[in-house]
């Protein structure tokens, strides 16, 4: 693969990332303006979408490791707004908030991500692999919507 080329993403993913945009912009506004239980509410969708998003690319390595990422990242979010909206930053669990303890999921994110760049990018044939893996999802997906 040249670094010309490139792979798209079905239509049908993409609009569903968009909707997942939106409700975490949604879930995000509402932890600013410390508006709790709207926020908390909020977490619902915004967790469904991003695990739909996860599980509709698992067949592209690629993308599914970033998505699964995601998926921890907003994880991560939501334990620290919880903590944020409830007052359970500090002793919680001993001198420790929800806050420290979303570097949890923050820290799976990292190292999710940090094998795919430190070991999975970098194995001959995996460029070509993610471009097949890609126009396989995208065929099963046009296949899909033509039954």
């Amino acid at each position: 693969m040249n670094k010309n080329e490139a792979y798209n993403i079905p239509f049908k993913y993409r609009r569903i990332e968009n909707l997942h945009i939106l409700l975490w912009l949604i879930k995000d506004a509402c932890w600013a303006l410390n508006l709790k239980y709207p926020g908390m509410l909020m977490i619902i969708p915004t967790m469904i979408v991003a695990v739909l998003i996860t599980y509709q690319t698992r067949k592209i390595t690629s993308e599914f490791i970033h998505n699964l990422a995601v998926d921890f990242w907003i994880f991560a979010n939501c334990t620290w707004m919880t903590g944020e909206f409830f007052s359970l930053e500090e002793n919680l669990v001993g001198p420790y908030g929800l806050r420290q303890l979303s570097l949890i999921p923050f820290s799976i994110g990292l190292i999710i991500l940090g094998y795919y760049y430190l070991f999975l990018i970098h194995k001959k044939g995996f460029q070509k692999k993610i471009v097949t893996q890609t126009e396989q999802a995208i065929g099963e997906v046009d296949g899909l919507d033509k039954n």
